[in-house]
């Protein structure tokens, strides 16, 4: 019986150096972490840096793609937990929307992905919990977002605020890529589009790697005309912040890096000009307009006002302000929406109220409510500028083929707008309830 007790402990003992042993190496099915009892393992991991590294995206390093795949878990719970599945039709177009960014079908991106050590599971994972997610905003998050009148025209309004860029202050960095080198120097440029943060960190990588005089300084060009640069490269400028790094650019024999030192701009054209919609109301005296300010609080009020006197003594306009005459534009320029005055000419008095105050650019699209009800206002004519020519087709062509610019960028229309502030909406919102779903996650490592 002793015997069998003590072969009985050794067993125990060497399974459990065992354990201790070889089963705790970082195989490729080792857990690395548990969610909600869904193991994530090296393997997953590995296949998942592998294909942000294939794809040149950022993520690609241990912790984040790590971060990554602990949210697939959690977004595929929280479609289950709605009732939704990812239909292997809903796959497929998912897998082709993806692929086809890559201008590839999905049969030639992942025969690209195996030349990479990227197995077709890995791929269809990060496809498949994109779609599961994309339908648990949908479902969830977008019937709460709103978009606001209000919130269209601060954006609007900011818009035309910005300074259009003209000139641009650059550092460069050339490095030569002669035949059989290319891989590598754009190796070192996608290193050091992720590490370089700071102006003089971009100096010294220019002194140390760039082939042009400017290198002595550091790559530093002076004020440059945005007109003078390739269209291509001045969007990419136009999308940049200074104190940003381009990502590199490849061009016959060389890499290319960009440093954005500072911007310099004018407003566009109109910018400062304004119109208002305003209500005035011919009245004997000005205690009369007087009594009519104290019952009226808005424009559509004082027409209600209006009534109580013969004739048609009320009238509204949607004027540019320099076209309002100098008496009342002097008085709308001290109100605020919904504000009144009295102008006492003696002999009678005038009420004016303000309705609403716009930027010209943008009043086209936001004064469009009826003068009085049931009242059509007309749409504007086109000006003589407006009208087609020769050389504003001409010009257009040039634009469209991606040879010339347009002399000034068109204001994002009032659409567009609401879309825009639409997406930035849900997207918050979405990365919201995902970090309420890794909250309330158990979320453990072995």
């Amino acid at each position: 019986m002793r015997r069998i007790v003590q072969a009985t402990m050794v067993a125990v003992l060497l399974a459990g150096a065992a354990a201790s042993g070889p089963a705790r190496a970082a195989g490729p099915l080792t857990p690395l972490v548990f969610v909600n009892n869904s193991a994530v393992t090296q393997y997953e991991l590995d296949q998942r840096m592998r294909f942000l590294s294939m794809l040149r995206a950022p993520g690609a390093d241990r912790d984040t793609a790590l971060q990554a795949l602990v949210d697939d878990r959690l977004k595929l719970a929280a479609a289950r937990t709605l009732g939704i599945a990812v239909s292997d039709k809903g796959l497929d177009e998912g897998l082709a929307e993806f692929a086809g960014r890559a201008n590839m079908d999905v049969a030639q991106f992942t025969q690209e992905l195996g030349r990479n050590g990227v197995e077709p599971q890995a791929y269809r994972d990060f496809v498949k919990a994109g779609v599961a997610w994309r339908e648990v905003v949908r479902q969830r998050i977008v019937p709460t977002v709103k978009v606001s009148d209000t919130e269209i025209d601060q954006a609007m309004r900011a818009e035309i605020e910005t300074p259009i860029i003209t000139q641009v202050l650059l550092s460069e960095l050339v490095m030569p890529a002669p035949p059989g080198s290319e891989e590598a120097v754009a190796a070192r440029g996608a290193t050091l589009a992720e590490t370089v943060t700071t102006e003089a960190q971009f100096a010294d990588a220019a002194r140390r790697f760039s082939a042009t005089p400017s290198a002595a300084r550091g790559g530093r060009l002076e004020w440059t005309p945005l007109d003078n640069l390739p269209p291509a490269l001045a969007q990419i400028l136009l999308a940049m912040q200074p104190g940003q790094i381009s990502q590199p650019l490849t061009v016959p024999g060389a890499v290319v890096l960009f440093y954005l030192r500072d911007t310099r701009g004018r407003l566009r054209a109109g910018a400062g000009e304004q119109t208002v919609d305003y209500v005035t109301l011919a009245l004997p005296d000005a205690a009369t307009g007087a009594q009519v300010l104290a019952r009226a609080d808005s424009c559509e009020q004082v027409f209600v006002e209006a009534n109580r006197f013969a004739g048609d003594p009320i009238d509204r306009q949607v004027q540019p302000l320099g076209a309002v005459p100098g008496d009342i534009a002097q008085r709308l320029a001290t109100l605020d929406p919904n504000e009144g005055t009295i102008i006492d000419y003696g002999a009678g008095a005038q009420l004016v109220m303000l309705c609403r105050r716009q930027p010209s650019l943008i009043a086209a699209e936001t004064l469009v409510e009826p003068l009085v009800p049931g009242a059509v206002r007309p749409a504007p004519t086109p000006s003589a500028a407006e009208a087609p020519n020769a050389q504003n087709a001409a010009t257009d062509a040039a634009v469209a083929a991606g040879v010339a610019r347009p002399a000034e960028p068109p204001l994002t229309s009032r659409e567009a707008t609401r879309e825009t502030i639409f997406n930035r909406k849900i997207n918050a919102a979405a990365e919201a309830y995902l970090a309420e779903l890794r909250a309330d996650a158990v979320i453990r490592r072995p």
